[in-house]
């Protein structure tokens, strides 16, 4: 009997994981909808009409409209976009960062590993979200500064997963080659090592967009992320609560697009974490 690639493996289990699909489907949806937000959008978000102010789900306007009359639909389209590049910019921002300093740390142990796992438990010790809040309200509020503040605050678990993974596969025969052949420490920590440990990474990094745009909707939420008229699921939800027992919709629909979304994002990040399980491929390989 012919053994199974580890790619075909990998993508036989993960279509068998139906939870798994279902969280592919939503993610891959959501880069349509933000991809062709222009084309989608069945008005300009920023579109005031004071004919039409908080009008209820109706044919022209499926979603509502907020206290501006603007259509909830097309800002909720738009915001798609804000919430998914605040997600990927941070969640990119922090891989970096946590793979540069896991790997120094789990390559090159003794004193330098320690002083970097000490400077990690000092952040982790401090509450994640009032650093955020404290630095945003500091620095101001802008889509950039939210990015990068999330992409600073956030990096200690890829970190961590990096220096576990390197402890593991630095004594391992292929490095040990490299090594005897006179490779540098560069090349081999990311020419050799940094390629074999990244599954674990892509998994951090998918569940990481999540928490990234829960943390974003909080932030906007609370009036310090993205200011209006700029349209994110945030800052509509935060509209929402003061009208909760007028226009229900503000609140129901923002709410959802976020569930959903993280919902979508745990799905895949745990689907794919289980497809690429090393416990469980010897034993479908043959």
């Amino acid at each position: 009997m012919q053994r199974k690639t580890l790619r075909s493996l990998f993508w036989e289990r993960f279509r068998r994981n139906g939870l798994a699909v279902v969280g592919g489907i939503i993610v891959m949806s959501l880069f349509f909808v933000a991809a062709f937000a222009p084309l989608l959008s069945p008005y300009d978000p920023d579109a005031i009409d004071r004919h039409h102010v908080l009008e209820p789900p109706d044919i022209s306007h499926p979603l509502g409209t907020d206290d501006l009359g603007r259509d909830v639909l097309s800002r909720m389209i738009f915001g798609s976009r804000i919430s998914l590049a605040v997600g990927f910019v941070a969640v990119g921002i922090a891989t970096i960062i946590g793979m540069i300093l896991g790997a120094v740390a789990g390559y090159y142990s003794g004193w330098t590993d320690r002083i970097i796992m000490r400077f990690i438990d000092i952040m982790l010790s401090i509450p994640t979200f009032f650093l955020i809040l404290a630095v945003i309200a500091f620095i101001g509020s802008s889509i950039w500064n939210i990015m990068i503040v999330i992409g600073l605050t956030s990096w200690m678990s890829v970190s961590r997963l990096v220096r576990a993974e390197f402890l593991s596969l630095k004594e391992r025969e292929f490095v040990l080659a490299a090594r005897a052949i006179g490779a540098s420490d560069l090349r081999i920590i990311f020419g050799h090592v940094m390629i074999n440990s990244m599954a674990p990474v892509l998994v951090s990094a998918v569940l990481g967009v999540a928490g990234a745009v829960l943390v974003e909707s909080a932030l906007s939420f609370l009036g310090i992320g993205v200011q209006p008229p700029t349209p994110s699921w945030g800052n509509i939800l935060s509209l929402g609560k003061d009208y909760i027992e007028l226009a229900w919709w503000l609140s129901v629909f923002p709410g959802l697009a976020i569930l959903i979304t993280v919902l979508g994002y745990n799905l895949l990040g745990e689907g794919i974490r289980d497809s690429i399980d090393p416990r469980l491929w010897e034993s479908e390989r043959r």
